[in-house]
């Protein structure tokens, strides 16, 4: 069946359906990894999003439900030059296309992927509808779209048992974070995004986490606030994805919004150490170089394409936190010490 993609600059690409068979308006973005769509996919930072892979073949590997990130609400749609009808991979449950339906995810396939990459890459990150006629989109609409990118209220603990206690705040985790640490004997206690500091101490954690969301973080205002109240207890705290945005806001510092983003392998250097590492990326936006206060924190990592932010260092309280994912479950796995680094200050501060 035809479908059709309609970015917000009028451009028009034709291509075929597969996977949920339903019209969408999304946040139209690219994803250069060449594996892990099943990961990117079921990434809450994906929601609201139709993700266009740079690679051409999707679906080749089929999907292991055991590899997505989340039950919750991801990705809207993906893109791709071309869908294996038949996977070949000994771990695989179903075909892309089946789970694709069974999640309510649309699918476009057959267009030059290398084209609309290259308008993203050049224009920005656009709005698109992916729908069965073209003539039938607002265009007006289509340019003032927002994702409604709110998560929604979570409250678990995983690894009950752990011997240290950490408070994880849910602007739209991962799971493979909490198993992260569910690994380095912690109980996560996982609180909504909009927990106050009062939630967060009544745990009486030995650190706190930050996790990776999708979405502005500026509209997560409570949880500024939240931060910021509990700034003077010096808990141990670790910001990733989102939750580096928001501690960087909670401290004063500004953030904006990228160009096209950064979704896929990314480099980024260590400044303290001189390293290089690949790092897995899914955001839109980033901490401003020049708005960090030398005094309150210094830039930990910088991102070797654009020299973006990709982490600070507090100063005056046990804290870090950093742009990519420190282990994504599809890796890479270069940056996965600095789980071992946060749990180095809280047995410092035991």
């Amino acid at each position: 069946m035809k479908k059709y993609l309609v970015l917000e600059n009028g451009t028009v690409f034709t291509g075929e359906a597969f996977g949920a068979d339903r019209d969408v308006i999304a946040e139209i973005v690219f994803n250069t990894s060449m594996v892990g769509y099943v990961e990117i996919l079921t990434d809450t930072c994906s929601r609201g999003q139709a993700i266009c892979q740079t690679f051409p073949l999707g679906g080749n590997y089929g999907v292991c439900l055991e590899d997505a990130e989340n039950e919750g609400e991801g990705a809207a749609a993906l893109i791709v030059r071309e869908c294996a009808e038949v996977p070949s991979n000994f771990r695989a449950e179903l075909s892309l296309d089946a789970f694709m339906k069974q999640k309510g995810i649309a699918g476009l396939k057959g267009i030059d992927t290398r084209a609309l990459t290259k308008i993203l890459r050049e224009q920005g990150t656009m709005n698109g509808a992916i729908v069965s006629d073209p003539a039938s989109v607002d265009m007006d609409a289509l340019k003032a779209y927002k994702a409604d990118t709110a998560p929604a209220g979570t409250a678990a603990v995983v690894n009950p048992e752990g011997k240290y206690k950490i408070a994880m705040i849910d602007f739209g985790r991962k799971d493979s974070i909490a198993r992260e640490f569910a690994d380095r004997d912690c109980q996560v206690h996982i609180l909504p995004a909009d927990a106050s500091a009062e939630d967060v101490l009544a745990i009486a954690p030995d650190g706190i986490v930050l996790s990776a969301g999708p979405g502005d973080p500026a509209e997560n205002a409570a949880a500024v606030e939240t931060i910021k109240a509990l700034a003077d207890k010096k808990i141990p705290t670790m910001g990733i994805h989102k939750g580096h945005l928001i501690l960087a806001l909670a401290n004063g510092f500004a953030v904006e919004k990228l160009h096209h983003g950064h979704r896929g392998g990314q480099p980024v250097r260590n400044l303290a150490a001189g390293h290089l590492h690949v790092t897995a990326q899914n955001h839109g936006y980033a901490v401003k170089n020049d708005s960090v206060d030398a005094d309150k924190a210094s830039v930990y990592f910088v991102n070797v394409n654009d020299g973006s932010n990709e982490g600070l260092v507090y100063l005056d309280t046990p804290a870090f936190s950093v742009q990519f994912q420190p282990q994504y479950a599809n890796g890479p796995t270069d940056t996965s010490y600095l789980y071992d680094q946060f749990m180095d200050f809280l047995t410092s501060a035991k």
